[in-house]
């Protein structure tokens, strides 16, 4: 396994943490979307009697430019995880204690009856499977984006790694907007 080089602390600035949080959340997101939403079929989730009530139908335009805005998503997270940068980024397993805050407060412990939350379990009456379906997708996700930005924060000299997240980055934010594009020039959105 490669060993973090070391750490400086200009390394973890508000904005290195805040910009390489919001670059891997969004490649993370869209990542994980796409296989979870092929795996878990996840139009037939959303058009459900009891999902359709209030969650978008799958071929809604505004679901396939959900990428675009990650990166607001993203910024939030890197607000938060550098205030807790110490945890985070100088300790060993700080990717555990990430993960694990995001599962327990991102997840299980929301304010709102979300489904999959404690709060969902008690005021909802969606089924099993609306309840889980996309559990198994926002745990997969959360663990890397905690697992790939700590790696990325603590390796700064590698520029290799930071032109591909970057790459990769913009492929995102640019797919969603040409298939857009593409559905409103063929008149099929």
């Amino acid at each position: 396994m490669l060993s973090p080089v070391r750490m400086q602390a200009s390394d973890f600035n508000f904005w290195t943490v805040v910009g390489k949080t919001a670059v891997i959340h969004t490649i993370t997101y869209f990542i994980m979307g796409v296989a979870a939403y092929n795996l878990f079929d996840y139009a037939a989730l959303l058009s459900s009697p009891t999902m359709s009530c209030f969650m978008r139908p799958a071929t809604d335009p505004v679901l396939g430019l959900a990428p675009v805005f990650q990166p607001v998503r993203g910024i939030l997270f890197g607000c938060v995880f550098y205030l807790l940068r110490e945890v985070f980024f100088r300790k060993p397993g700080g990717w555990l204690s990430m993960w694990i805050m995001l599962v327990f407060l991102g997840m299980l412990s929301t304010f709102a009856p979300a489904p999959g939350s404690v709060e969902g379990l008690i005021y909802t009456t969606f089924t099993f499977s609306e309840h889980w379906g996309g559990f198994l997708e926002i745990m997969a996700q959360s663990l890397l984006l905690a697992v790939l930005t700590v790696y990325w924060v603590k390796r700064p000299g590698r520029k290799w790694l930071s032109r591909t997240l970057l790459l990769l980055f913009v492929i995102v934010l640019l797919l969603p907007i040409a298939g857009l594009l593409a559905a409103l020039a063929s008149g099929s959105h």
